[in-house]
């Protein structure tokens, strides 16, 4: 077991929304709260969810590969989630991507050097109207990004971490 017991509770806690048949359904949440604890999912970890829950390895590493939420190598203590679709690249999502870049020093898919932050391209966030939009940790929802706003949220979370 390479998870702590609460992590099972919680997973025992999704399995229970679902029939004893359709244990696969709570494959997403399962890797949800392996990450949330580890921070991404090794291949370690995809084997003992599948494991665990009692599903073939592959339809957990499928749905790890899938989406883009789900970190299959290390990322750093923050994950900043950039939208890039065309209504926020539009409403200079590309302009706050870029400036991002430049102000850590890293590409999409990088974490820095002190292992605070990885950057990531992200796919819609469903707040268009909000643009920029980024998402830290895949939970907080930061919008209307502009330079000013970023180098708030930086500084802030370099100050006090990811509750900022």
């Amino acid at each position: 077991m390479l998870l702590s017991e609460k992590a099972y509770q919680q997973i025992d806690k999704e399995l229970s929304k679902f029939p004893a048949d359709q244990r696969r359904s709570a494959i997403m949440a399962s890797l949800a709260i392996a990450q949330q604890e580890k921070g991404w999912v090794s291949p370690e970890i995809i084997e003992d969810v599948a494991q665990y829950i009692g599903v073939e390895p592959i339809a957990v590493q499928e749905v790890a590969t899938f989406y883009n939420m789900f970190h299959t190598k290390p990322v750093g203590r923050v994950t900043i989630s950039v939208c890039t679709n065309l209504p926020c690249a539009l409403r200079d999502g590309v302009k706050a991507g870029e400036y991002l870049k430049e102000k850590l020093g890293i590409e999409y898919g990088e974490t820095t050097a002190d292992g605070q932050f990885s950057l990531i391209m992200g796919e819609c966030m469903g707040s268009c109207g909000d643009s920029p939009v980024m998402l830290l940790n895949n939970q907080h929802m930061c919008v209307r990004m502009e330079a000013e706003r970023i180098d708030a949220m930086l500084e802030e979370l370099k100050t006090h971490g990811e509750s900022a």
